[in-house]
């Protein structure tokens, strides 16, 4: 499977009479824009927003994050989603580069929406404040959630995923500026000397623990709560395969963007034929019950030792209760012979002294770290506030509270915030994108 992604580097981003894309700057007509995504009569207001990085900008709630992308074949970039059931991964995709879709909640926010700062401390803390973002900022008519501390976000959500096609439009006639090709055959067929070298998958444990519709992770559009763990080629997770759904916590969440450039896949390509034979993608999931788990951790082993694999990376979104499916994910490879290495958030409190995840195995003896979701930030006011910060402490986010009996509530009257890591959108980075490091005392 050959997969073609042509990226155009996006260098600044303005309003103006047309979608276009020239000289590295993206312009769009605001209006038009905000027309096609009220073509969706659930969305009851929007606006959007320039956010570049060094702005003094805070966005939250922030739902989700998605790369402007076209194929210039006509096909969806979301097959399954936004368009009709075709097959990712493989032909050509035009991406705009350095930059994303940002969609924020108007007027609420919930237990899975986060925080992104555009400058100053929080800056670091997520990837996005480090693109020029395009942000919609709106509301929908999806009552029956509005109180609740879990939502769905789907109109919200699906109106940035439709929008990043909108505006990617603008490179279909264009000539990329550079092109990454992703190029992986048949594992059985790649000659002696590849096949000479440690064979290793990836094992992506994509959040399904909700039973209802519609919270999820979505593979070509369905809910990931309905697949057991399944062989997919990494093109098709590069390519658009994968949807992020509305459900953990902001910091352990992978958005769509994550997805979309997923920065373990792309490293494991380039050690592909030089010191590992990429095998593919395991997609498992995450899920409630404990015989869940395990029957899901008996199939990832199955297949990994089927495919003959020497090796294993299993990354899970999310920390809790999907702990269990890590551990007994790693300790079953492990168990068929498979050296596993794991990457993931710790939960050791604001203090750091409590147990990093919620069960372990002695199988579990080699884990990347990507930080303590339960770190103190503290963040200076900024000049604007794109949504509502209020949100942070009215609505359940994690990581924010309404009231502390020692440190106030956190979102402070001057507009500063004190919270918990976990409110950082994607701020975990378990994808690959983590700068952050260990350090000894």
């Amino acid at each position: 499977m050959r997969l073609e992604i042509g990226n155009f580097y996006v260098k600044d981003i303005v309003f103006g009479r047309e979608l276009s894309l020239k000289d590295g700057t993206l312009t769009i007509n605001k209006e038009e824009a905000l027309k096609f995504v009220c073509e969706d009569d659930r969305i009851t207001e929007a606006e959007l927003y320039i956010a570049k990085p060094g702005d003094r900008i805070r966005l939250c709630p922030v739902k989700e994050a998605v790369e402007p992308r076209i194929r210039p074949d006509g096909r969806s970039i979301f097959p399954g989603y936004t368009g009709k059931l075709k097959e990712a991964g493989e032909g050509i995709t035009y991406a705009l580069k350095n930059c994303s879709v940002l969609v924020v909640g108007r007027h609420r926010g919930g237990f899975q929406d986060g925080v992104i700062d555009m400058s100053g401390e929080g800056q670091k803390y997520t990837y996005f404040g480090k693109l020029n973002n395009i942000v919609l900022v709106a509301d929908t008519n999806e009552e029956f959630e509005k109180n609740e501390q879990q939502k769905k976000n789907d109109a919200l959500r699906r109106a940035g995923h439709r929008l990043a096609e909108f505006i990617g439009a603008c490179a279909k006639k264009l000539i990329p500026d550079d092109t990454e090709v992703f190029d992986l055959g048949a594992m059985t067929k790649r000659g002696e000397k590849i096949e000479k070298l440690p064979s290793v998958v990836y094992v992506m444990q994509l959040q399904s623990q909700m039973e209802e519709i519609g919270y999820n992770d979505l593979v070509y559009g369905w809910d990931m709560n309905h697949v057991v763990p399944t062989a997919m080629h990494p093109n098709e997770i590069l390519d658009g395969a994968i949807v992020s759904g509305s459900f953990m916590p902001a910091s352990s969440k992978w958005s769509t963007y994550d997805f979309q450039n997923c920065p373990n896949l792309k490293a494991l390509y380039r050690e592909h034929g030089k010191t590992i034979n990429f095998l593919g993608v395991i997609m498992s999931n995450l899920n409630a019950a404990l015989e869940q788990k395990e029957r899901s951790a008996l199939f990832v082993a199955q297949i990994a030792k089927s495919f003959g694999a020497d090796g294993a990376v299993v990354a899970e979104e999310g920390y809790g209760n999907p702990d269990a499916d890590f551990a007994g994910c790693i300790a079953a490879l492990e168990d068929a012979g498979v050296k596993t290495v794991g990457v993931t958030n710790e939960c050791t409190g604001r203090d750091g002294q409590s147990q990093p995840l919620v069960t372990l195995d002695e199988k579990c003896d080699a884990i990347v770290s990507c930080g303590n979701v339960s770190q103190l930030i503290e963040l200076p006011p900024m000049e604007t506030v794109l949504g509502e910060l209020q949100a942070l402490a009215r609505d359940g986010l994690s990581g924010g509270w309404a009231d502390d009996e020692i440190l106030g509530p956190s979102v402070r009257t001057d507009g500063s915030v004190i919270m918990e890591n976990n409110s950082m959108f994607c701020g975990d980075q378990v994808c690959g994108w983590s700068p952050k490091t260990m350090e000894e005392f």
